[in-house]
């Protein structure tokens, strides 16, 4: 049913970050938001009202995951990215068997929803058990199901691809309750398709205005082939037609000031992977630059076994200290700015315009934050850049009471509505111990 919700402080999250004092949100019947605004200036409400006592939200936007890894969390957790790849990881989910990826997705599902989490973009394998343990979950899922050979799976790039362009054709590119599910395109990287292949990618996800989610630039060493041959994995894009479609590069780290104006041209978004790319000693990415240039910038966790959580507070907090370090200007993104990042920023970044704001129109993905704690000792009675920067820099994920997803609650007091966390957890834990 439609709900109005009622908090002292709501950010709508719209560019300019404001910060809303005694503020309502109206959800309609369909779970979208009609209103957000001061509720003085509010229009005439007859409904049920949810009153507040904290901070009301955006769901975060988490950019890109692989969060059924969360079996394989902690294992190789020293090696650098491509042989934590070939040595480990890859052997590892060979041994994976579908109802094990979807145990790994619920858990990883409520784990991010518990954090205040409501959208990922996810690729991996198995696609439906994603889909399934998210709509279990009542979270918000992008899927891209890889395209690649890994003989160790039985998987060629033209086996996966006619997959995906059958289950668009099929289903639709979004559907489930509140368009909970957008299905698109995963080619891993251009280290792992050729050029033939990452062609036809980029055809049948234009035919369909697919998002393409794809690694780009990750490890300095991991694409020398294709920057000695093209001049870089951008470039290469470019010239095989991913970049005219919409598309989202993860990491992209290892970058030219050519690249970034490609990037800014054809209007690509970066996933920005802090966490995962400082673990694996990747490299920082150039935010600072990419965010002048005009690339929409959304922010990552990666995967839970290179992080190894799908805590995207942490990635936030990491997304400013590194720019900070890599500039030497500590007020080359602030706390308005990387909150914007986690939020719009993200969903601009996947080239989506009905969720990361409060806004009518977008879908109604609420975080409710708990201020009864140290980070707001000071109270919510104090300057506007105060109040941000402790929600940002001081009160994390475990300020998160409740959350909705279309305007459906599946966060109530830190838990789920909707799974019993014990049973995923233990459901989880006995998949992971078939891997070892």
């Amino acid at each position: 049913m439609s709900r109005r919700f009622h908090a002292p402080v709501v950010l709508p999250a719209d560019p300019s970050c404001s910060l809303l004092r005694d503020a309502v949100v109206d959800v309609d019947e369909s779970g979208r938001i009609v209103f957000c605004g001061p509720r003085a200036g509010a229009p005439e409400w007859s409904g049920p009202v949810t009153e507040l006592t904290g901070i009301l939200m955006p769901g975060l936007v988490n950019s890109h995951a692989h969060s059924p890894m969360t079996l394989l969390r902690g294992m190789g957790g020293d090696l650098p990215l491509l042989r934590w790849l070939r040595e480990i990881i890859w052997p590892a989910e060979a041994k994976l068997r579908p109802e094990d990826i979807r145990a790994g997705m619920l858990l990883g599902s409520l784990e991010m929803l518990r954090h205040g989490v409501t959208t990922s973009a996810e690729m991996y394998f198995e696609g439906e058990q994603l889909v399934d343990a998210v709509l279990t979950t009542g979270g918000r899922l992008l899927i891209a199901p890889p395209v690649m050979d890994l003989p160790t799976l039985g998987l060629t790039w033209r086996s996966t691809l006619d997959a995906i362009d059958k289950w668009i054709d099929t289903d639709g590119l979004r559907f489930g309750p509140g368009d909970r599910v957008e299905l698109g395109y995963g080619p891993h990287s251009a280290y792992m398709l050729s050029p033939e292949g990452l062609t036809a990618v980029a055809e049948s996800a234009a035919a369909r205005g697919a998002l393409v989610q794809i690694h780009v630039a990750e490890a300095a060493l991991e694409d020398t082939a294709q920057r000695e041959e093209f001049g870089s994995v951008p470039k290469l894009l470019e010239q095989v037609g991913m970049l005219q479609g919409r598309m989202i590069a993860a990491h992209a780290i290892h970058l030219s000031d050519e690249d970034i104006e490609l990037f800014a041209k054809y209007r690509v978004g970066v996933g920005h992977c802090p966490g995962s790319n400082a673990k694996l000693a990747s490299g920082i990415a150039r935010i600072a630059d990419l965010r002048t240039a005009g690339v929409d910038v959304g922010i990552g966790t990666d995967g839970p076994a290179s992080n190894d959580d799908i805590d995207l507070w942490e990635e936030v907090q990491l997304t400013a200290m590194l720019a900070r370090l890599a500039t030497g200007d500590s007020t080359v993104l602030t706390a308005a700015d990387v909150f914007l990042l986690a939020t719009r920023g993200g969903a601009a970044a996947l080239s989506r315009q009905d969720i990361g704001a409060l806004e009518p129109g977008r879908w109604a993905d609420l975080v409710h934050v708990d201020v009864d704690g140290p980070a707001f000792a000071a109270g919510l009675d104090v300057p506007d850049e105060q109040l941000l920067s402790n929600l940002v820099w001081a009160a994390g994920s475990r300020h998160v009471r409740d959350v909705w997803v279309a305007g459906e609650q599946v966060v109530a007091d830190g838990e789920s509505t909707r799974v019993d966390r014990t049973k995923v957890q233990a459901a989880a834990g006995e998949a992971a111990a078939r891997l070892r």
